[in-house]
């Protein structure tokens, strides 16, 4: 590995941050999926949670996930899929103290009066209907992004990155990027090494193609 790919693999590991993740319930298309992934990895999340409860959407999570939407980001990132509520918040419920859905109520909060700096966990659901009665039930609130057009939603990945966005916009202004990291030297090391493992494995996989 050279030195300039090293120091890449650095510098994104010292600043992903622990404490922002996003779930997906029963997003259908693997290219919002796909599209989603990159946004997460842009703004410097580690993983991301895909709860299907509808039986039929189960085998979604054994297709590639929008390989050119991702841009190569879900080789980097830790999916973790669900098919059990209960289960998939009880994970998320381990590692990040608030959940927020994105819904459509009139108790709903505006996305730009969010704190997204803290421990937080983004929920979006499904592209036709939105997340269901039992997921938003699971959420600490819910939050909108205000809109003046027509339409009244988002495409998903695209909501998704304008919150990421957001919320990297409040946490750069607080260094959580620079300055203030959230990562500890050691856990940014142990990430490093990771990464070096993965970018190892994609050399061996292609060289293995190559040879086959």
């Amino acid at each position: 590995m050279n030195a300039q790919r090293e120091e890449k693999f650095r510098r994104v590991a010292s600043r992903r941050q622990p404490n922002l993740t996003v779930i997906l319930e029963n997003v259908i298309d693997p290219h919002n999926i796909g599209a989603v992934l990159r946004s997460c990895d842009s703004v410097g999340i580690k993983e991301v949670f895909v709860l299907y409860t509808e039986p039929e959407l189960q085998q979604i999570q054994s297709l590639p996930l929008g390989r050119r939407t991702s841009g190569g980001a879900r080789r980097w990132l830790d999916v973790h899929f669900y098919a059990d509520i209960a289960a998939c918040f009880a994970h998320v419920r381990q590692h990040y103290q608030r959940i927020l859905g994105t819904r459509l109520n009139e108790n709903a909060t505006s996305l730009y009066e969010l704190d997204l700096t803290g421990s937080v966990a983004l929920l979006f659901g499904n592209e036709k209907n939105g997340i269901t009665d039992e997921v938003a039930a699971q959420c600490d609130a819910h939050f909108v992004i205000p809109q003046i057009g027509m339409a009244e939603s988002l495409n998903i990945s695209v909501a998704c990155a304008v919150t990421l966005y957001e919320a990297y916009r409040q946490r750069q202004s607080k260094g959580m990027y620079d300055a203030n990291l959230p990562l500890t030297e050691a856990e940014q090391e142990a990430l490093f090494q990771e990464y070096v493992r993965k970018h190892e494995e994609g050399i061996h996989q292609r060289s293995a193609l190559k040879r086959g």
